[in-house]
């Protein structure tokens, strides 16, 4: 007779379904409000000193929020749709389709990453080509863009995997990931932009390898953590194979998430050719002015995605 494995969380009650609303709300609110804040730092921080570089290199680096703010859309609204279906199955106590929600979702954040990789390794000097003549501008942006994008696995598998602990009502451990790696992009930009203790000057590149450093950190440890953490889902990848109607299922939840944070690129883009008609100095303003609105907008965004449970 054939033993029927169990599901390690088949006998347990998740805090999603028994914990108090109000209760409820307060503990995984707080924490993803923080995780998200950290997230958009990132760009802040990177231009915090990059701007004592010379007015140039912060507008290289603001030149290039739409591309970071674009790839933060298509993870985060992604994760949106795992977030949904698998929290659904859990609910519906279907560990298997949870566990195929959450594969599947990592799959396309997979996907995801080579196409902005390839994308950002052979189209980032083009895109700065076409907003600006100042070569520069362009060096700068070409560097700092090129690393951001060839090493975006970073940021799109660091935020599936707090969509994925997320969903089981695990938001403390995203706070973690995320401030370790924002702690760490903060310590590692002086040191590699202005090349202190010994390390070389890299200037803007040097920015961006802080950024993809804190951000490959945090996803090392959000690997460890819905491993060792999330007992609920098992995100081994052995043997899979896409499922379409999961896949579907994800980006009916998702695109609309995905096309609504979309837009806000697409702007800043539109405004970035307009001011840099007129200045660089406008442009670098507009950056710096909308890297504090996107601090806003992630707050309202991670309260407003509780309602999806």
């Amino acid at each position: 007779m054939t033993e029927i494995t169990k599901h390690p969380a088949a006998d347990q009650e998740n805090k999603m379904g028994i914990m108090p609303v109000p209760k409820l709300l307060i503990t995984m609110s707080l924490p993803m409000m923080l995780s998200m804040l950290v997230q958009a730092l990132y760009n802040i921080v990177d231009s915090m000193f990059v701007a004592k570089l010379s007015e140039d290199a912060l507008t290289a680096v603001s030149l290039a929020f739409p591309i970071q703010t674009l790839m933060i859309s298509i993870a985060s609204g992604t994760g949106v749709g795992i977030n949904a279906l698998l929290s659904r199955n859990l609910g519906e106590k279907n560990f298997e389709g949870a566990d195929r929600a959450a594969k599947n979702g990592l799959f396309l954040t997979i996907v995801s990453c080579i196409i902005f990789a390839v994308l950002g390794g052979f189209g980032s000097r083009l895109f700065f080509v076409l907003q600006t003549d100042n070569p520069v501008i362009i060096e700068y942006g070409t560097e700092y863009m090129s690393i951001i994008t060839i090493f975006c696995a970073g940021i799109f598998l660091q935020i599936t995997f707090e969509r994925l602990m997320q969903s089981t009502g695990k938001t403390f451990y995203n706070m973690i990931t995320q401030g370790l790696g924002a702690v760490i992009n903060i310590i590692l930009d002086p040191v590699m932009i202005f090349g202190l203790f010994g390390f070389p000057r890299l200037e803007v590149a040097g920015a961006a390898i802080a950024t993809i450093t804190g951000q490959i950190i945090a996803v090392c440890l959000s690997v460890f953590f819905n491993q060792t953490r999330n007992k609920e889902i098992n995100i081994s990848l052995r043997h899979f194979r896409p499922h379409k109607q999961t896949i579907l299922t994800i980006y009916k939840v998702g695109l609309p998430s995905i096309v609504m944070q979309s837009i806000g690129s697409v702007m800043t883009f539109g405004m970035n050719k307009i001011l840099l008609m007129f200045s660089s100095t406008a442009a670098a303003v507009f950056g710096v002015y909308f890297n504090r609105s996107y601090l806003q907008i992630c707050n309202i965004q991670s309260t407003s995605v509780l309602s999806l449970h």
